[in-house]
C-alpha cells in the first residue's frame, strides 16, 4: 500500500494523527447527551440495529488496519482481550459483544464505538503503572457502550454521519495518493478538521456522561476483581503528564484528557468511591510456580455478585460467583505486555534498546524491563544476547508463556530446529488453543517452506479457525500455511479473508471471483466461496458510495 511521505517527516508521522481519528470517531458517534441512564422505551436500538452497529465497527476496524494504526501482536492480543473480556462480564450488560484493539500511536488514549468496539493506544498502557489504571480507563469505556452512550449520540445525529467516517478515512487515502510533498499536509488538514468538530462535540459529552461512565466503570472494575483506586491513580497520573511533559508530538498533551477532562472534583470523586468499594473488598494475593496473582474479592460476593448464569442449564438459576472466581488477575503479564508494547511501539528495534539502556543508566532494570530489552535484542536478531535474557528469566518465572515462546524463536532463528520443535510441541500440547503459542510455532514453521512444515502448521491452526476466523494475523498464517501445504484453494480464501479484515475488501473480491475460476473445486469449495463473494459485495459497495476505492486497484 502506497502512504503518503515527505523529505523532511519520518515514515510513522502518521501514527500521532491516530488519537485525533479515533476521536473523531468516538465523539461523532457519541455526542452530547442529556440522559442519564437508557430508559425501557429508548428508541436508539431502531437507529441502528445490532447487526448494523456491529458492521459499522468492523468496517471502522478494517480501516484502520488498512492504514497500520493497529498494533497486532498475538500475546499483547491476547492479554488485551482477557483484561476487556474480564471487565465486559462483569459489567452491567454481560451479553454485549466487544472487540478490544491496540492501537500503537504512544500518546495517551482510548476510545469506544459502534458494536463494542473500544481501541486503546499503545501509549496508555505505557503510562500505567499496573494492570488496575488500564482496567480502570477500559471499564469508563465498556461503561459508555453498556449505557447506549455511543448509540444514543447516533439517535441525535443525521443517519448519514456513521457513513462520513468512512468517507474521511477515505478523503485521507485520496490526499495520500499525492506524490507531492503537501499530499502529507493535505491529509493532516482532513484529520484537523475532524478533530475541530469532534473536540466541540466531545465538551458537552464529557459533561454529561463521563460522570456515569465513571460510576459505573469503577463498579465493573471493581466487580472484575481489580483495585477500583486504579480509576483515581490513573486520572491523577495522566493529570500529571500534562502539566509536566513538554516533549514532542509523540509525547504531547494526552488525547485522552482532551476528550475526557480530568478535574479534582473527578479524581476526588473516583477516589471516593474507590474507598468505599474497599469496604466491602478485601485483597488476596496468591503465589504459584508460574506467577503472583493478586485480585480483590467481595466480603459477601453473593450479595454483589451478578448471576451470569454459566450457559448451563444444568445449574442451579441462582447460582452466584464472584467475578474473579474462575481466574486472577496476573501482574506479572501486565509487565511483560507493557515493555512487549513499548518495543513494538518505538520506531526502531534500536531505539527500543537505547530506551532501555538509558533506564539502566537511571537504576537497575525490573525483570519486566529485562524482558522487554530481550525481545528488542531478539528483533534486532542479536539472538544470543536475547536468548540468555530470557534463559535467565525462566528460571526465574519457570512455565512463564511469554518466556518460553521467546526462548523457542530464538532456538528456531538460530537453527536448532529440534530442540525449538520439542519446546513448541510442548507448549502445543500444554495448551493448544492458546492462540500466541500456535502462531509463533505456525511462524517459525513457515521459514522452513517445506510440505510437511506445511501441513504440521495446517494441523496445529486448524482447531482456531472458528473462533480465530476475524483475526488477520491468523488468516494470514493459514494461508501461508496451506500454500506450502499444497493447498492452493484454502490458501486462497484465507487471503482473501485476510484482506477483507485488512481494510481491502476490493481485493478480497477480485481473489475470490479468480479463486472461483479454478477447475479443481469440488462442490463445497464453490458453494463457501459464493457465500463469502455475496457477503461480501455489500460492503464494496457501501464503501463505493461512499467515495472509498481501493488505491492499489486504482493504479492498475
Amino acid at each position: 500500500m502506497r502512504r503518503a511521505k515527505t523529505p523532511h517527516r519520518p515514515a510513522r508521522i502518521w501514527l500521532p494523527t491516530t488519537a485525533g481519528l479515533a476521536l473523531a470517531i468516538a465523539a461523532v458517534c457519541a455526542p452530547a447527551q442529556d440522559t442519564r441512564l437508557p430508559d425501557i422505551g429508548s428508541s436508539a436500538g431502531a437507529v441502528l440495529s445490532p447487526a448494523k452497529q456491529s458492521e459499522y465497527g468492523q468496517m471502522l476496524l478494517a480501516q484502520l488496519r488498512h492504514y497500520n494504526y493497529v498494533l497486532e501482536d498475538p500475546l499483547v492480543d491476547g492479554w488485551l482481550r482477557t483484561t476487556g473480556n474480564r471487565l465486559a462480564s462483569s459489567s452491567d450488560q454481560p451479553q454485549q459483544p466487544f472487540t478490544f484493539f491496540m492501537m500503537r500511536d504512544r500518546s495517551i488514549n482510548a476510545f469506544a464505538t459502534l458494536g463494542g468496539y473500544v481501541g486503546m493506544n499503545a501509549g496508555l498502557v505505557l503510562a500505567a503503572e499496573s494492570e488496575d489504571e488500564v482496567a480502570a480507563v477500559l471499564a469508563h469505556e465498556v461503561a459508555h457502550v453498556t449505557q447506549s452512550h455511543v448509540l444514543r449520540g447516533v439517535e441525535r445525529a443525521q443517519r448519514d454521519q456513521v457513513p462520513m467516517l468512512l468517507a474521511m478515512l477515505g478523503a485521507i487515502a485520496v490526499a495520500s495518493q499525492s506524490g507531492s510533498s503537501s499530499s502529507d499536509d493535505a491529509a493532516m488538514a482532513v484529520v484537523a478538521g475532524a478533530q475541530g468538530l469532534a473536540l466541540q462535540r466531545q465538551i458537552d459529552y464529557t459533561r454529561s456522561n463521563e460522570s456515569e461512565a465513571d460510576r459505573l466503570g469503577i463498579r465493573t472494575l471493581s466487580r472484575a476483581g481489580y483495585d477500583p483506586e486504579g480509576m483515581a491513580s490513573m486520572f491523577e497520573r495522566m493529570q500529571a503528564v500534562s502539566r509536566t511533559n513538554q516533549g514532542g508530538d509523540r509525547e504531547r498533551l494526552p488525547d485522552y484528557l482532551r476528550t475526557h477532562p480530568v478535574t479534582t472534583t473527578r479524581i476526588s470523586e473516583a477516589r471516593d468511591r474507590a474507598e468505599r468499594m474497599d469496604r466491602d473488598t478485601v485483597q488476596v494475593t496468591t503465589t504459584t510456580p508460574e506467577g503472583t496473582r493478586t485480585e480483590r474479592v467481595p466480603v459477601n460476593a453473593a450479595a454483589d455478585a451478578p448471576t451470569r448464569g454459566f450457559g448451563n442449564p444444568m445449574l442451579p438459576v441462582d447460582l452466584r460467583l464472584p467475578a474473579n472466581a474462575i481466574g486472577g488477575i496476573d501482574s506479572v503479564q501486565f509487565g511483560w505486555a507493557r515493555e512487549r508494547l513499548r518495543v513494538l511501539s518505538a520506531n526502531t528495534a534500536a531505539q527500543a534498546v537505547r530506551e532501555y539502556e538509558a533506564m539502566r543508566r537511571n537504576g537497575t532494570l525490573t525483570d519486566a524491563q529485562r524482558y522487554g530489552l530481550a525481545f528488542a535484542r531478539q528483533r534486532l536478531n542479536e539472538l544470543d544476547a536475547a536468548g540468555q535474557a530470557y534463559a535467565a528469566l525462566l528460571d526465574e518465572y519457570p512455565g512463564d508463556v511469554w518466556l518460553a515462546l521467546g526462548v523457542a524463536e530464538i532456538d528456531a532463528r538460530s537453527g536448532r530446529i529440534a530442540q525449538a520443535d520439542e519446546r513448541f510441541e510442548r507448549l502445543i500440547e500444554r495448551m493448544p488453543r492458546n492462540p500466541a503459542v500456535v502462531l509463533t510455532y505456525a511462524a517459525a514453521l513457515a521459514e522452513r517452506n517445506t510440505p510437511e512444515a506445511g501441513l504440521r502448521a495446517q494441523a496445529i491452526l486448524r482447531p482456531l479457525l472458528n473462533g480465530s476466523s476475524g483475526d488477520p494475523a491468523f488468516q494470514r498464517a493459514f494461508a501461508r500455511a496451506s500454500e506450502t501445504a499444497g493447498d492452493p484453494v484454502r490458501a486462497g480464501e484465507a487471503w482473501a479473508e485476510a484482506a477483507v479484515l485488512g481494510g481491502r475488501p476490493e481485493q478480497a473480491l477480485i481473489q475470490l471471483n479468480t479463486l472461483k475460476k479454478r477447475e479443481d473445486l469440488d462442490y463445497y469449495a464453490r458453494t463457501r466461496i459464493d457465500a463469502r463473494i455475496a457477503s461480501i459485495t455489500p460492503t464494496v459497495l457501501e464503501l463505493r458510495r461512499q467515495g472509498i476505492r481501493d488505491e492499489d486497484l486504482r493504479r492498475r
